[in-house]
Formats: structure tokens, sequence, C-alpha cells
């Protein structure tokens, strides 16, 4: 394993390497993974998939949030004063 390899590529890695390890992070995602430094959420669950040579994995990720929160908004919002001094200065 290269030093760049991230923990999940580390654990592909392992899966590909030790068949016994592979079955338990089938049996046991969460726990597994959180025993090769992979820290699962609470109230998350996982799916681990095996392809295999006629069957290919593809994983459609969850659509990414348009709405931004009060936060975003803060953090974007104001004006840029816009005029010469003394023309009554607009805000934009």
């Amino acid at each position: 394993m290269a030093e760049q390899d991230t923990p999940l590529q580390k654990v592909i890695t392992k899966c590909w390497e030790d068949e016994a390890f592979k079955e338990r992070l089938l049996a046991n995602p969460a726990p597994t993974l959180a025993a090769e430094g992979v820290q699962v959420p609470a109230g998350i669950a996982i799916n681990v998939a095996v392809d295999s040579q006629d069957v290919r994995t593809l994983v459609i990720p969850l659509r990414p949030t348009t709405e931004l929160g009060d936060e975003e908004l803060d953090s974007i919002a104001g004006g840029a004063w816009c005029g010469i001094p003394g023309d009554g200065g607009r805000s934009v």
C-alpha cells in the first residue's frame, strides 16, 4: 500500500488480500470499518457490494443540496459600495 492511500483504499486492498477480513466487512460493515480507522456517523447504514467478472456496481450518490442555509446566506449577504463619494451612495 502506498503512503497516500486513504483509509477506504486501504480497506479495499485488505479485502483483496484477506478473505476473512472481506467476509467480516460484508457481515458487519460499520464496526469493521471503524476498526480500520474509517468512522461511520451514527444512524448511517453501510451497504457493501462485491463486483464480479460479470457484474459491476454503479453507485448513484445523493443529489447535492441546492438550498443555502442561514450560515451560507449570511456569508454571501451584504452589499457592495457602488458610486462616487458625495453622490448619495448606492449599495447593490
